[in-house]
């Protein structure tokens, strides 16, 4: 900590004419003593620092001395950053803040934290998702295998599992690790996932085939949708699949060619469009709309 303590102190003081010893005292969260003591161990080690007493004063680094900081280019930097402030939306907000004091760029060049590019991983559960990624980390780090309770389409089930990975993909948060009880690899949405436990248990890591790696498999979109929307949909398809999902007829009609994984989403996507859509194929699948369609008529009758 204290090696990150002293990096930190002296990118701030390239950053900046001067700052004070309260200042870097409340930034870093020590003592101004231990801050005298930082300052004096960069001092010994050749940066050559100085402090201004009274009004005004405080500490600064020698005018005319300067550190290299071509090794990354301007563009490079601001990728750096961007990614870095998305995964801080996510994570300990604090230890991006170092890493980000580490990279911002210096008054003299045109790279700064305000990135021209803006990516929030986050979502409307951001106060369990953050504590479930912090935790999964950590056990992925330990070797240590997880448990929690698991919620999907049949119901509820409790999983043990080594964890390998935590992925962010297809909009959504998961863990990919080693099923004990499927005895095989599987991925875990974190948004369906609940109390979760870190075992004493220690797992030793193995080999991951080649062929699970491919993440994309997991989700599989090989059931085809065949549907016809009013035109007011369109936006909605655009947004959800594209302009290529989707070919306009005579009638300004828009016929969808979809495909999907999960026949429970599907249909809860497409009852989301109400009057708007009729399910042309396959044919199971309009019959369940059909059905769920009189349902919900029966709820209000």
């Amino acid at each position: 900590m204290k090696l990150d303590r002293l990096l930190g102190i002296l990118t701030i003081l390239l950053q900046n004419d001067r700052v004070t010893a309260p200042w870097l005292a409340d930034r870093f969260e020590v003592s101004r003593r231990t801050i005298g003591r930082d300052i004096d161990a960069l001092c010994m080690a050749g940066i050559p620092i100085v402090t201004h007493q009274g009004g005004g004063g405080g500490i600064s680094i020698l005018d005319g001395y300067k550190l290299d900081k071509s090794i990354l280019t301007a563009d490079e930097l601001t990728g750096i950053i961007a990614a870095l402030k998305g995964i801080g939306t996510v994570s300990d907000s604090s230890q991006i803040e170092r890493t980000l004091d580490k990279l911002s760029a210096s008054k003299d060049t045109v790279i700064s934290l305000q990135a021209p590019i803006v990516i929030d991983l986050a979502s409307n559960y951001k106060g369990t998702l953050t504590p479930k990624i912090t935790q999964i980390k950590q056990a992925i780090l330990d070797q240590k295998l997880i448990e929690f309770d698991y919620y999907y389409e049949k119901g509820i089930t409790h999983r043990r599992i080594e964890p390998y990975f935590v992925i962010f993909q297809w909009s959504a948060w998961y863990v990919f690790g080693f099923c004990l009880e499927k005895q095989d690899w599987r991925l875990f949405k974190l948004a369906r996932l609940w109390e979760l436990k870190t075992c004493d248990e220690l797992y030793f890591q193995r080999a991951i085939p080649e062929d699970r790696k491919d993440f994309n498999a997991y989700l599989p979109d090989d059931k085809i949708l065949l549907a016809v929307f009013e035109p007011s949909a369109r936006y909605q398809l655009m947004e959800e699949y594209g302009k290529d999902s989707f070919t306009e007829r005579e009638d300004g009609k828009l016929l969808a060619e979809i495909g999907y994984t999960i026949k429970e989403h599907i249909i809860s996507w497409l009852l989301g469009f109400g009057d708007k859509v009729k399910v042309l194929e396959p044919k199971e699948l309009a019959d369940e709309v059909k059905q769920k369609a009189i349902n919900i008529i029966k709820n209000y009758s």
